[in-house]
């Protein structure tokens, strides 16, 4: 199995992998551009933009300086709005549902590391595929974590560190997370 697929499927993987360490040059080198285009040259962001993230919809909006790990594994739903410094750190694939709004800096981590300070200093690390469902908001400067569900119509507070999975329908704050609020989004 190549490490591409055991990043994939959430197991141990060598991020040092030659196919792995080209695909993620090859997005810094689409970032590269992407981030320093003129806001003018709409085009040439559109075709950057798509390039980078081919699994996102057409109405995805960016605010760039904007950051991930490949793109690839990024799937976005309809008029998604990324403000300014977001990173999405994608070794594992990133569900974004519709009219889901991201502030900005917030940041979003499927990568982990073990445990093991063995198995670290061996180069390995896994991932665990995040889902954000419709009509979220992720209030700017929060963080979440890997394996993390976040229900539709939920709300990530600003400064959130998200730890564990968000109920549909619910107000999230703090570092950990601890629900602030219920109401029907």
């Amino acid at each position: 199995m190549s490490e591409k697929q055991n990043m994939l499927e959430s197991r141990l993987y060598n991020a040092a992998d030659p196919q792995l360490l080209q695909e993620r040059t090859r997005a810094r080198e689409l970032l590269h551009q992407l981030n320093t285009s003129s806001p003018q040259d709409a085009s040439l962001r559109a075709r950057l933009q798509k390039e980078l993230l081919p699994n996102a919809a057409e109405d995805l909006h960016i605010e760039y300086p904007f950051y991930c790990d490949y793109g690839t594994q990024i799937h976005t739903g309809k008029k998604v709005f990324i403000n300014f410094n977001c990173t999405i750190l994608d070794c594992a694939q990133v569900e974004i549902g519709d009219n889901v709004l991201i502030g900005p800096n917030v940041q979003i981590y499927t990568g982990t590391h073990p445990l093991s300070a063995q198995k670290r200093q061996e180069g390995l690390e896994s991932a665990h595929k995040i889902h954000i469902g419709n009509n979220v908001w992720l209030g700017g400067g929060c963080i979440i974590l890997p394996g993390v569900w976040i229900g539709d119509n939920a709300v990530v507070a600003a400064g959130a560190v998200v730890t564990r999975d968000v109920a549909p329908g619910t107000v999230v704050a703090g570092s950990p997370a601890k629900i602030i609020r219920r109401y029907l989004g």
